[in-house]
């Protein structure tokens, strides 16, 4: 194959809905209604109820429903938010970002998700919530996160923004818990072309209340009742959003059996990666490679796209400095910033292209 052979992702590849996607956006435009219209209604109630949540709130991005999550649920200075410490730095804004402070635990070894003992571990009483992340499209554990939770009387959220559609315990992820939150950003499994977000709860009084937060605080126009954001999923992602949901279930399918030929075919090697998982939804295609950069650089040179997810953890990022509660050490974590290596998977990408992935990936260990 010649260079620039197998990109890391290609999102026009992995969607192929162009034409739909330009009708929907023509609809939207002659309908003259863009923000909070139709079309989000619409969606909010298909994919609450593809989630298997009662409630749906479309908002302007995936940190914004994390944050407006936790600001319903009153979260401020003072409280506590048991989180892991191997996320996204979104997961970490949200929470400092209405003056809570995080409390960053390792993740379990297998899963490199939160690990419910260092959970139990780290309450305080200043701990009001555990906030969960269903990291690389594997559910974290949400049942034996719940039962500490309930124990606690503690929230339980989770971020789901790498996870939709992922099954745990025979529960959708966005179903679980207190509230969750979801980033519609275009490289999502369920991404639209541009930012978008959701939360789902089964809570009438929270979803109504994260309706007022999302605009102004208002719920009749220039009438506020709270002090509240200005975060609305717009009616064009909204109405494209609409579009990419009817093929989730199908497109997750096909990240599943990528995700198995990679096992199958790099499982001989000595490098890491999550076990196989039926009900996962392979957002990401992680490996833990000790000379990770070399193993980039060569892949690199073939033509293959990989990415790092994350290089930083969040807690040792230049704007938590000078933060107390960054000073933690967290040994697994950034050993998984120092080895992740994220592989490409995603719907187009043909089997010839993974199996060269894989071929150089064993050519690299047999020189």
């Amino acid at each position: 194959m010649s260079p620039n052979t197998v990109p890391y992702l290609n999102l026009f590849l992995a969607h192929q809905d162009s034409e739909q996607v330009r009708v929907a956006i023509s609809e939207v435009i002659e309908s003259g209604w863009y923000i909070l219209g139709r079309q989000v209604q619409l969606f909010e109630t298909e994919f609450a109820a593809f989630c298997q949540a009662q409630y749906c709130v479309g908002v302007g991005n995936g940190l914004d429903a994390l944050r407006l999550l936790l600001d319903a649920h009153e979260i401020g200075a003072g409280d506590e938010v048991i989180v892991p410490g191997n996320t996204y730095i979104a997961t970490i804004l949200a929470i400092t970002q209405l003056g809570a402070t995080p409390v960053l635990v390792e993740p379990q070894r297998e899963t490199l998700n939160l690990d419910p003992k260092q959970v139990e571990l780290a309450i305080s009483e200043r701990t009001k919530a555990i906030l969960a992340v269903h990291l690389y499209g594997y559910a974290a554990p949400m049942k034996e996160l719940e039962a500490i939770a309930n124990k606690h009387n503690l929230f339980l959220f989770d971020d789901c923004a790498q996870a939709h559609g992922a099954i745990v315990d025979g529960k959708r992820v966005g179903s679980i818990g207190n509230a969750s939150g979801f980033s519609f950003f275009p490289t999502k499994n369920l991404g639209c072309i541009g930012d978008g977000g959701a939360v789902t709860t089964s809570s009438l009084e929270i979803a109504e209340k994260i309706k007022l937060l999302r605009n102004y605080g208002s719920g009749k126009k220039y009438y506020n009742q709270l002090a509240g954001w200005n975060s609305r999923l717009d009616e064009i992602q909204a109405a494209i959003l609409r579009i990419r949901l009817r093929e989730l279930e199908a497109k997750n399918e096909i990240r599943r059996q990528l995700a198995k030929r990679y096992i199958e075919g790099l499982g001989q090697l000595p490098l890491r990666f999550l076990p196989f998982e039926p009900h996962g939804v392979y957002h990401i295609f992680p490996i833990l490679v000790s000379e990770r950069d070399r193993v980039q650089d060569f892949l690199k040179a073939q033509g293959i796209g990989t990415i790092i997810h994350y290089p930083v953890p969040p807690h040792q990022q230049e704007c938590y400095r000078d933060r107390e509660w960054a000073s933690v050490s967290l040994p697994i974590t950034e050993k998984i910033a120092q080895q992740e290596l994220s592989l490409p998977l995603y719907p187009g990408l043909t089997e010839e292209q993974q199996n060269y992935v894989i071929k150089q990936i064993n050519t690299f260990y047999s020189q």
